[in-house]
């Protein structure tokens, strides 16, 4: 969609009080493809900054809920598309075992995999307005927030602005 579901993510999985407050991050772009082996497997790499050559999923999740017990974790599971609870239920065993403050962040773009995934609710992304988008524009295309130095771009931009129907990715593109 664009609406900056990633981009949110992203700024909060780098902000400097996150580092700090959790004692492990980790980062999966999942996509279409929600193999529970190879999403773990990807987590348990990203926690351990080890590569892995283990295939069995238990063995995955064993080593995994080993190296997240007793620890405060941050996971962020990006584009997430899977509608099936049961392999949300195989994948999300290994992280009852992070302390209290642990949190799981999933972006996706449908409502179905948000009321399957969430534990607390959810918190949707909206379209821009055009004054927020006009502002955005300006900042991209001329490194400012408006059209003040350049006001014969500003009808320019408000058509860019109208075609990109307030998406951040688009307008940023």
């Amino acid at each position: 969609f664009g609406v900056g579901k990633t981009t949110l993510a992203q700024l909060v999985y780098n902000d400097n009080s996150i580092r700090d407050y959790f004692d492990l991050k980790a980062w999966v772009c999942v996509s279409n493809e929600f193999d529970v082996i190879k999403i773990t497997k990807t987590i348990l790499e990203s926690v351990t900054s080890q590569s892995c050559n283990k295939n069995d999923l238990n063995l995955l999740q064993v080593e995994l809920k080993e190296n997240l017990s007793g620890r405060k974790f941050l996971l962020v599971l990006d584009d997430v598309w899977n509608e099936n609870y049961d392999d949300w239920t195989k994948l999300r065993s290994p992280f009852d075992t992070g302390i209290t403050g642990s949190k799981i962040i999933i972006t996706t773009r449908s409502s179905n995999v948000a009321s399957i995934m969430r534990s607390v609710t959810d918190y949707p992304l909206h379209i821009l307005s055009n004054d927020d988008s006009l502002f955005m524009l300006a900042h991209h295309a001329l490194e400012r927030g408006d059209f003040i130095e350049h006001p014969n771009l500003k009808e320019v931009g408000l058509e860019i602005v109208k075609k990109c129907g307030g998406l951040p990715l688009a307008l940023s593109t």
